[in-house]
């Protein structure tokens, strides 16, 4: 057994902060602010081990390594590592005001994370779903931790789902493994195909693409994002609409490049199906969506097709983890926006006071209302007037709603649609590059809508309140929108990484 752990270096660091987070909860309780704080430093120190990694210019390293390797970490890996990294940095600093109690909010994140540093570098089918379940199984906590009857509720939700898919996917790759005598990539490739197996193989592949599909919500196992979604609070949805998702792209190109290439015609077939499903029905039902997170999670949806879109062509691993790369920033922002609108915030009781026809004395209309919290993302309607009362948090949703849409200044989404298009186009499947921009003129109707909503003035004798955010939801929000601004004026950065391997 050969063991680089200089390869691991990103994973220890991730596996560690969770460590430090349990430490610091103990040895300070009660303090918030150190806790955030010391995950924070943890998450930083993973992304700048893994980019350090990525732009070492070295070759490939590897672990865990006999016959094959099941850890492989070249630039492409490394760099998603350090996504995976800052976006549960920019998810830490959106939950300085989060209710759940912090120390476990930061310790499941921490968790999460290691899961994804470590799906970035998988090289055979366990270490991919161990890794996907580590990803995804502190979430099922996460979205509960509120405690309340909704997020309840949206974690069951999320649970009995994903226990399916899980299963599905488990199934899918042991047939694999029963017609390949194989778990790792390379060598499920190598090793001979003895024909009467062929069956297997392809129900293998088919089980297994649709297991994993769970994890971007693609069609038929969507149904879960958006209760789940508007159950959770704020910042975690925001993760479960990017890590999560993030993750589930990159086991998706994995499997469907990397493990499977033997069956391409029936991957294709797999993919191609999901493709066209998850970004049409996601698309139809979010213009009819009310809610801003539901509409989120519709919308994420819709993006998920085009991601599968992608992948059905030849060599098209790195355009659809170029795609995911630019989505993860666009939704980040939108949420991180949201998140700064909605900032929990104490609501003044109403002082008001009846003076009955008559003249007799005043008496209060009735007590005064308890202190209430905004905790979720609301109805479209509530955020009208924000332009108005808050223009640099709406200058923020506006630019990721844009970007999702592919309108300027958004423009790293626009060039994700195009790199689509253009591969689809040069792989000769036109058609389904026609179906991709007709539903891209789709979105553009609920993204306009609900950009627009901001600029309306609000119903008359509704309080109007943008309370100001605390200074980490502040920051965070204006870090992750210059970010989601600047790679789409250097895109060529995220396409070279995506295609670095």
């Amino acid at each position: 057994m050969r063991i680089d752990h200089v390869a691991l270096l990103p994973g220890y660091a991730a596996a560690t902060t969770a460590v430090l987070v349990l430490v610091l909860d103990l040895l300070f309780p009660g303090r918030r602010g150190v806790v955030l704080a010391g995950a924070a430093v943890g998450a930083a120190a993973t992304a700048a081990l893994a980019f350090g990694l990525a732009l070492s210019g070295d070759e490939a390293r590897f672990a865990f390594c006999g016959s094959a390797c099941s850890f492989t970490v070249d630039g492409r890996a490394a760099a998603l590592m350090g996504v995976f990294a800052l976006v549960t940095l920019g998810v830490l600093g959106l939950s300085a005001t989060t209710r759940a109690p912090m120390g476990e909010h930061c310790f499941l994140l921490a968790c999460s994370m290691t899961g994804g540093v470590v799906l970035a570098g998988a090289a055979d089918l366990i270490t991919l779903i161990v890794a996907l379940e580590t990803l995804t199984l502190p979430l099922y906590v996460l979205v509960g931790l509120r405690r309340t009857l909704v997020s309840a509720d949206a974690a069951v939700t999320f649970l009995v789902v994903s226990v399916v898919a899980t299963a599905v996917s488990l199934l899918g790759a042991g047939l694999l493994y029963a017609s390949t005598g194989a778990v790792h990539f390379g060598q499920m490739n190598a090793a001979a195909k003895d024909p009467s197996l062929r069956p297997l193989a392809v129900v293998g592949c088919v089980l297994l693409l649709g297991g994993l599909g769970f994890k971007v919500a693609a069609v038929p196992l969507h149904a879960w994002a958006p209760p789940t979604y508007d159950g959770a609070p704020l910042p975690v949805a925001a993760y479960l609409s990017t890590a999560s998702k993030l993750g589930g792209v990159v086991a998706l190109v994995y499997v469907s490049v990397e493990a499977v290439p033997f069956e391409h015609d029936v991957a294709v077939a797999a993919l191609v199906v999901l493709a066209l499903l998850t970004m049409t029905v996601g698309n139809l039902v979010a213009l009819r969506q009310r809610r801003m997170v539901r509409l989120l999670a519709w919308s994420s949806i819709a993006q998920a097709g085009y991601i599968l879109a992608a992948l059905a062509v030849p060599d098209g691993g790195a355009t659809a983890l170029t795609y995911a790369v630019f989505f993860v920033a666009l939704e980040l922002a939108a949420f991180a926006a949201v998140v700064a609108l909605r900032t929990p915030a104490p609501v003044e009781a109403d002082a008001r006071v009846l003076v009955p026809a008559g003249g007799a004395p005043a008496v209060p209309a009735a007590p005064a209302r308890a202190p209430q919290v905004i905790d979720d993302g609301g109805t479209l309607a509530d955020y009208a007037g924000a332009a108005r009362g808050a223009p640099w948090r709406s200058a923020a949703l506006v630019l990721a709603l844009a970007g999702l849409a592919g309108l300027p200044p958004g423009i790293a989404g626009l060039f994700a649609k195009v790199a689509v298009v253009r591969s689809l186009v040069d792989s000769d499947a036109t058609w389904l590059a026609v179906i991709v921009a007709l539903n891209a003129v789709v979105g553009l109707a609920y993204y306009v809508r609900a950009g627009a909503g901001l600029f309306a003035p609000a119903e008359p004798g509704t309080p109007v309140r943008w309370p100001r955010p605390h200074w980490t939801i502040a920051v965070t929000t204006a870090l992750i929108a210059l970010v989601a601004l600047a790679i789409g004026f250097a895109p060529q950065i995220v396409f070279d990484a995506a295609a670095a391997r």
